[in-house]
């Protein structure tokens, strides 16, 4: 009696726990996709909304026990104020800079979509220009952390963007397809692209080691541009996703690229000036570094290639502008003192190879190298 007793105990626990499981995968199954879509139509002068929320979370703003009953119309009638609130109060846009409001009184009715288990709710606002740069800005429901909010950007009809809000995420630029789409690109890029060159100062330390031996000012712009075409290609290539060498790698390799130019300059003979070389090949890994920036930028998919030549505008700019100043000192100083110019370039090219010897050491050895 006691070994029936024992495994009718065995039974009981083995149907609980199939019982504990089955509840807790019907539960699974019955917690919807934490998702909201927002749909952003963009025309000549107007920008027409349109919000898709799940039942589930518009029964917990309204207060509602069962998610089915927001499909009913009635109930949305009454909770159509509070949705409205709420998307004044979660759901931004900022356009071409200026903040669009959209007031609580410009979202339609509380519409049921049944076959989606969702709530529609739509809004169009007069800008009474064209837009450039459209940013939308959302933490839709903050009770649930794993909540994502699918943005749909309409250019002119056609579909050309999409992006995920959640998370560390909340915020998504989009250019418009357009003249002042174009405008806006370049007005965030090539500022962006002259203030990376001015604040890193592994290019700005590689840039100014390839001038301290000096040089007539046709051979300091053939140093220059040099550089600026090979870094301008393999920007490109990577930006593109055709060739991505991973950081652990490049950033040693620009370091190393400090030390040999700063080598070089010691090392120079009469007759022997391969400064244009060093350019051209380093500036290929150097190119790769500033990919890693652009990207973590979020480039814009409509306009990819203009976003790229702004950039590298504003590389070109931010280099020529040092380029100038320092190319003038020095040689203002040869004027002169022959003698304390090449103690200048002398005692610049150990400076340049020390710099290099440590950003290497600490990309190599530590965490938290300088980009």
């Amino acid at each position: 009696m006691l070994r029936h007793f024992r495994d009718g105990s065995r039974a009981l626990r083995t149907a609980f726990v199939v019982l504990m499981l089955v509840g807790m995968s019907t539960t699974v199954l019955a917690h919807p996709a934490p998702f909201s879509f927002v749909d952003i139509h963009i025309d000549t002068t107007t920008v027409d909304l349109e919000v898709v929320m799940h039942v589930f979370d518009v029964a917990y703003e309204l207060g509602i026990d069962t998610p089915n009953e927001a499909l009913d119309p009635a109930v949305l009638r009454r909770g159509a104020g509070r949705l409205a609130e709420l998307l004044r109060e979660r759901l931004h846009f900022t356009v071409d800079g200026r903040s669009l409001s959209v007031d609580v009184s410009s979202w339609s009715a509380p519409a049921p979509l049944a076959e989606r288990q969702s709530v529609s709710m739509r809004a169009r606002v007069d800008l009474g220009r064209g837009p450039g740069v459209v940013e939308v800005a959302a933490v839709m429901f903050p009770y649930d952390p794993a909540h994502q909010t699918f943005l749909n950007f309409y250019d002119a009809g056609e579909l050309t963007s999409q992006a995920i809000l959640g998370g560390d995420d909340t915020s998504f630029e989009y250019f418009v397809g357009s003249r002042q789409g174009i405008l806006a690109v370049i007005q965030k890029f090539v500022p962006q692209g002259a203030y990376h060159i001015l604040i890193g100062p592994d290019h700005l330390l590689f840039l100014i080691g390839l001038l301290l031996l000096g040089g007539p000012v046709r051979r300091l712009l053939l140093v220059i541009t040099g550089f600026t075409v090979a870094h301008s290609v393999t920007l490109a290539l990577a930006v593109l996703g055709v060739v991505s060498p991973p950081g652990g790698v490049v950033e040693p390799v620009i370091a190393l690229s400090i030390v040999y130019v700063g080598a070089d300059n010691l090392l120079v003979r009469e007759g022997r000036d391969m400064r244009v070389w060093i350019a051209l090949v380093f500036g290929l890994i150097h190119g790769f570094g500033f990919a890693s920036v652009l990207r973590e930028m979020g480039l814009p998919t409509g306009a990819l290639g203009w976003s790229l030549f702004s950039f590298n505008l504003g590389v070109e700019i931010g280099q020529v502008a040092v380029a100038v100043v320092v190319a003038a000192a020095l040689m203002a100083i040869r004027r002169r003192s022959d003698v304390a110019g090449r103690r200048v370039a002398l005692v610049g090219s150990i400076g340049v190879i020390a710099a290099g010897v440590f950003w290497f050491v600490q990309r190599v050895f530590f965490s938290g190298g300088m980009a």
